[in-house]
């Protein structure tokens, strides 16, 4: 009796197999999800009834696209606030099966599940910076609403059950008068940290943008080249680093990049005066760290060069020869306006000693004498008292 049940088991297993793999693959079923921390999230399915588990394989999508392909039934993942896509504190993933057995496709229909954060996502902080060294990080921000009392923690990212252990908040933090500051300390390395911002109703989840100090390049001169070295950031390896030399000189301008080497030379104009600045990056194989720009370090002063000179003794000489000619030249055109004949003044008083007389009679005959007007004789008439009165006319 036990041998027909194991018998009709394992008959009523294969035909539901056969029936299933006729159909193609089925999509997982009972899909869940636990949030691990607040960075960390673990989505979880069941596999489907008739597929064998050693040959069963799951592709887990997003908005981003494929993820990662794993015969597991589990799938760990960090949900940042800044990779959320279009959605606000909920992300979709995608679970599709593979299997070889399964005709005529090997693939499931996908199945959906939509996580939601623990609290809403909001920007709580903009322009986060944090400056590294070997395993310390200072970050600063500005708080986007300065009147709310934020908590920041910040821990290992990545899908990691020591993430709890290592989970530690910024119980100092302190502001400048800008910038809100928190010194971090963690035994991982500076990629792997993720910060939480946190108020009583909302929450950001983010990977700061990492920093490193300014370089401090030096200028030494070797013949007819400038040669400029520097010391490459302490945070990562030499094969990761690429660098931006800009400077100028004689009113040009020229920018170059160097990937992993720390010194370059430039030709050297000895006339000229240089201003070089220089910023590091890291290449895309590496995790995504920038320098802040170098001050502005100069050489050379502003000096003419020879060609100038040759050209200002030539030239100058030509334009003052020509301003003198022209001066000659004006001088005689115009001599008896710029320099009139005066006379000489003891011969006016000679004169006037032996001649005053006569001048004095021409002064005297050369006076105005009045011509006499003609006058017209009057006649008088005497009238009687009978006589007409008689109008002369």
């Amino acid at each position: 009796m036990p041998f027909f049940q194991d018998f009709f088991g394992l008959f009523l297993t294969y035909s539901v197999t056969m029936m299933v793999f006729t159909d193609g693959c089925p999509p997982p079923t009972d899909l869940t999800y636990k949030w691990l921390d607040p960075f960390t999230v673990n989505i979880s399915w069941k596999r489907p009834m008739g597929l064998p588990d050693n040959t069963t394989k799951y592709q887990i999508t997003n908005h981003k696209g494929k993820l990662a392909q794993t015969p597991h039934r589990n799938y760990s993942v960090s949900l940042l606030t800044e990779e959320e896509g279009k959605g606000y504190g909920h992300w979709t993933f995608s679970i599709q099966t593979f299997s070889e057995d399964c005709k005529p496709s090997n693939e499931s229909t996908p199945a959906n599940i939509t996580i939601y954060s623990p609290k809403t996502r909001a920007e709580l902080v903009k322009d986060i910076k944090c400056f590294i060294s070997s395993k310390e990080m200072n970050c600063s921000w500005i708080p986007t609403n300065p009147s709310l009392t934020l908590n920041m923690f910040y821990s290992i990212c990545g899908c990691l059950e020591e993430s709890l252990k290592t989970f530690k908040k910024c119980d100092r933090p302190f502001s400048d008068g800008k910038r809100n500051v928190c010194e971090m300390h963690t035994d991982a390395p500076p990629e792997e940290v993720c910060i939480l911002v946190e108020t009583e109703a909302k929450m950001s989840t983010f990977k700061p943008e990492l920093v490193v100090p300014s370089l401090k390049p030096k200028v030494t001169e070797e013949g007819d080249y400038l040669k400029l070295s520097w010391t490459r950031p302490v945070y990562g390896s030499s094969d990761c680093w690429k660098y931006n030399i800009c400077y100028t000189y004689c009113n040009e301008s020229i920018c170059q990049d160097l990937k992993e080497e720390n010194m370059m030379k430039v030709p050297y104009v000895k006339n000229c005066f240089y201003e070089f600045r220089f910023t590091a990056s890291t290449t895309e194989r590496c995790i995504k760290v920038i320098s802040n720009t170098s001050e502005v370090v100069t050489y050379g002063t502003h000096v003419p060069s020879d060609r100038t000179l040759t050209v200002v003794a030539i030239v100058l000489p030509i334009i003052l020869s020509a301003c003198i000619i022209l001066s000659c030249y004006c001088f005689r055109r115009h001599r008896e306006i710029i320099c009139p004949n005066i006379p000489d003044p003891s011969a006016i008083f000679k004169e006037m000693m032996m001649n005053g007389n006569k001048e004095l009679k021409t002064t005297t005959s050369s006076l105005y004498s009045p011509v006499p007007e003609p006058i017209e004789p009057c006649r008088i008439t005497l009238v009687t008292e009978s006589s007409a009165i008689q109008q002369n006319y």
